[in-house]
């Protein structure tokens, strides 16, 4: 299954270029293009339904979870960080699955250089330490998938609002789809 999350992006190259090439003219004068790169208030997310098994992978600036990307140097900063944390280990909340689909959490990664991981202090050390980024990789087996209809995103926006948009690419029974996601538009269906 992490096979299949880790070619979901190369699946749907074609639609994700389409897609932002009909945003080009919003981001001209962004520094990053829109899939890919860093982007405040950006998020994407990877989802895959395979028999009973879902996996769903977010990758964010930390900016949009957090509120900085900084080290966490105050107390205050500490406690941002360990409340965005908690938050990240709720996944069953974040995604509004239905309980009748009755998914439980299999599996869970979250990492960050402001958690201090050790996976992301080497990948840290390659990249700008302003542009912090928190990846969470989420494996849920569901004993009634067919009860999953959509993937409704709205409580994920409301417990970070800082995030606007969520780039979702997700292969489910209906075939591979992608779209942009925001808190007034924030469902798709599988």
């Amino acid at each position: 299954m992490r096979r299949l999350l880790l070619a979901l992006p190369l699946a749907l190259l074609p639609l994700a270029a389409a897609e932002a090439g009909e945003h080009a003219h919003d981001h001209e004068h962004e520094e990053h293009g829109s899939l890919g790169a860093h982007e405040h208030g950006v998020a994407r997310l990877n989802a895959a339904l395979d028999g009973k098994t879902l996996e769903l992978e977010l990758e964010s600036p930390a900016m949009n979870l957090v509120g900085f990307e900084h080290a966490a140097t105050s107390d205050a900063d500490r406690a941002m960080v360990a409340a965005a944390r908690a938050r990240l280990e709720q996944p069953l909340a974040l995604f509004a699955l239905p309980a009748t689909a009755g998914c439980t959490l299999a599996s869970q990664e979250i990492e960050s250089p402001l958690f201090g991981s050790e996976q992301h202090d080497q990948r840290a050390k390659d990249h700008d330490p302003e542009h912090s980024e928190v990846h969470a990789h989420y494996q849920l087996e569901c004993t009634s998938p067919e009860a999953l209809k959509a993937l409704d995103l709205t409580q994920l926006f409301k417990t970070f609002p800082a995030t606007e948009r969520i780039q979702v690419q997700l292969i489910g029974p209906q075939g591979q789809q992608g779209a942009e996601l925001t808190s007034t538009n924030a469902s798709l269906s599988f």
